[in-house]
């Protein structure tokens, strides 16, 4: 999550169309969410998709701050058919239908964390046992090694704590112009056999 340029509009007064008198410059178009980590937060969503073995940027866009990360997950994965046989997502991605059409549509394991409380189907134990699997165990542990990481330089090296415009579209072509400077980079750096990590001159010289 990446907080909205200007001032917060409140919750509940935009769900209503209520604009206070005196709130200039606000981001109308930012959503609110919330994480664990960093509670409530108004402003724009990044998606970012990393390989596990090497650490490269496979894309870095925005989306909206409160939509379904679980369904734009499927949607960018699509192209990816024969080339994976596994993808990682956080909890957010624990659902059994998703689980199911990842293998059906796809051929492609999905690994994720699982609430094993919820376990009122032998299908659903199923896809809970298959996650206590050592070897996606092993998956899922690299993702915080690599996916989380990555988001996090990306944001490091634009100074993204705070989204530099306003507004849907123009966030929009932002967020995909830097996912697009970092693969440059990384694609340098792999080049010369260096970290796909250290990139911070690359991406100032794009």
């Amino acid at each position: 999550m990446n907080k909205a340029r200007g001032p917060v509009w409140h919750r509940k007064q935009k769900e209503k169309g209520i604009l206070p008198k005196g709130l200039r410059g606000v981001d109308k178009e930012a959503t609110w969410c919330k994480s664990k980590a960093d509670h409530w937060v108004y402003g724009h969503g990044s998606f970012c998709m990393t390989t596990h073995d090497i650490p490269f940027v496979g894309c870095f866009q925005w989306m909206r701050n409160c939509g379904n990360e679980a369904k734009r997950f499927w949607s960018e994965t699509g192209f990816l058919r024969g080339i994976l046989e596994n993808v990682c997502m956080d909890s957010k991605a624990d659902d059994q239908d998703l689980y199911r059409e990842f293998q059906k549509q796809r051929q492609m394991q999905l690994v994720t964390y699982p609430n094993s409380r919820n376990n009122k189907t032998e299908q659903r134990r199923e896809m809970i046992r298959t996650m206590k699997r050592k070897t996606y165990k092993r998956l899922y542990r690299e993702r915080s090694q690599t996916v989380e990481p990555m988001q996090g330089l990306i944001k490091d090296l634009f100074d993204l704590d705070v989204c530099w415009m306003r507004g849907d579209d123009n966030n929009r072509w932002l967020f995909a112009a830097m996912g697009i400077a970092v693969q440059v980079a990384q694609l340098k750096a792999a080049k010369e056999g260096r970290s796909t990590w250290d990139i911070q001159r690359e991406v100032v010289g794009v």
